[in-house]
């Protein structure tokens, strides 16, 4: 017997969950929705997000550009709405390469991201001069991409960077907001709607004649006729309760963060993306030593491209926050994380090939921390948002690193299907069904999981 019932039950109050709720009930109305979650909100993966944003994606067709483009539209709402309470800005990402050969490859591929709707190129120098972002806010600002051509341009705007930089691409639709800002906003939003959050597990999942009648939360039973899971990188086990298995896997990404005491990065810098492979910096006598010891030795060999950082906190703060997806593997979450030893000097030694006199803190770095999450990710890294073959049930996942950019979309999406109401033209591409379509499973023959993720 039930001992209460609610309109909707969703499972997990990381940043997708909670933007669900609150856009069932402060933009449907639905006031009987239920939050669930063993651990407090927005504490698994959401806080540990780099907390970054972008409409700047690639093909195949345009559905992720446009899904972002959308999401971006609803945080600006929501930022407009609080006077800016999460501290958007809109500082653009900064792609770097000091390979001529990759000049080209960068331009055609910055004209197809355009082409998929992510606003115009400009190149430099050419008829309009460059314009750098201003540090906060986020209206204003032109969209689309600027690309910088021209190493004494490069090196006017951008003079920490690699002597050596022959190309910038400057995408200005993206930036970073507080992650924690916008969750703590939504939720409260949601509770004043009445949305209910309980602090336990979802042990069970009723079902009569093929529906979703209950959930079982320990020993409570809930009522309900809808059941979303937005559980992270545990959607695959909370969907194994409804005997439905998902395509998705986990990967375990991590981020440090260090006291940029010698101020060698601006606090106005964008995020910084290395594009290039990379060798990592160390002296003679240190390679001949890493040479000599075959469990060294690995630190030797050329990494992939995409060394990361931005700069972390306000005008006052002097951390700056650095990732990179060289070495991932596929697992199965545990709490908490543990990183290889070697993470924050690799990426440390990675981000000196960017900007040299980050050297500097070899040895030497303060304040520093480790932390990181996983990435839940399809085949293809494009997320799940859709109805489940057990009527009543639903998904909102699979949304790699980028949960807290794609939320609102995501959550605007998976609150269409939830209610019935009309779904956008993206909406099929985010589908389970998808799995479905031979020609759809044709293209993952060469599609990248890694397609659009730093």
């Amino acid at each position: 017997m039930a001992n209460s019932t609610a309109d909707v039950v969703i499972c997990g109050a990381g940043i997708a969950g909670v933007s669900v709720a609150y856009h069932l009930a402060a933009q449907h109305g639905i006031r009987r929705v239920v939050l669930v979650d063993e651990r407090a909100p927005l504490s698994l993966t959401s806080d540990k997000s780099t907390e970054a944003y972008r409409n700047w994606w690639p093909g195949p067709g345009d559905e992720m550009v446009s899904f972002m483009n959308r999401s971006i539209d609803l945080l600006e709402g929501l930022a407009q709405e609080t006077d800016n309470r999460f501290l958007m800005n809109r500082r653009g990402y900064a792609f770097l390469t000091a390979d001529r050969s990759k000049v080209r490859q960068m331009q055609d591929a910055a004209a197809e991201t355009s082409r998929l709707g992510a606003g115009p190129l400009r190149i430099h120098p050419g008829a309009t001069p460059y314009t750098p972002a201003p540090a906060e806010g986020y209206s204003t600002q032109p969209d689309g991409a600027d690309l910088l051509l021209d190493s004494d341009l490069i090196h006017e705007y951008f003079p920490f960077v690699s002597d050596d930089a022959v190309a910038l691409l400057h995408p200005r639709r993206c930036g970073w907001l507080s992650a924690q800002q916008l969750g703590m906003f939504l939720l409260q939003q949601a509770r004043a709607q009445g949305v209910q959050f309980i602090s336990g597990r979802v042990t069970g999942v009723l079902r009569e004649h093929g529906r979703i009648c209950a959930v079982k939360i320990g020993d409570k039973t809930i009522a309900t006729r809808s059941f979303v899971i937005a559980a992270g990188p545990l959607i695959s086990q909370v969907a194994r309760l409804i005997d439905v298995e998902l395509p998705v896997f986990n990967e375990l990404h991590g981020k440090i963060s260090f006291d940029d005491y010698l101020s060698v990065v601006p606090r106005s810098a964008p995020l910084m993306i290395w594009n290039d492979p990379v060798r990592l910096v160390w002296s003679k006598d240190e390679r001949e030593e890493l040479a000599a010891d075959e469990e060294t030795r690995w630190l030797l060999q050329t990494f992939p491209a995409g060394v990361h950082f931005r700069p972390e906190g306000g005008e006052h703060s002097s951390m700056l926050l650095a990732l990179w997806t060289y070495d991932v593997e596929v697992l199965e979450p545990s709490w908490p994380p543990r990183f290889d030893p070697f993470y924050p000097e690799i990426i440390l030694r990675g981000l000196a090939r960017m900007v040299p006199r980050l050297v500097d803190y070899v040895g030497r770095m303060r304040s520093l921390y480790v932390d990181g999450g996983y990435y839940c990710k399809t085949r293809e890294n494009r997320p799940l948002i859709s109805p489940l073959p057990v009527d009543g049930a639903y998904v909102v996942g699979a949304l790699s690193g980028y949960g807290i950019m794609a939320s609102q979309a995501a959550a605007e999406l998976l609150a269409a299907h939830v209610t019935g109401e009309t779904l956008p033209d993206y909406a099929p591409a985010f589908h389970l069904s998808r799995y479905d379509d031979p020609r759809y499973v044709a293209l993952l023959d060469g599609w990248d999981s890694v397609a659009g993720q730093l």
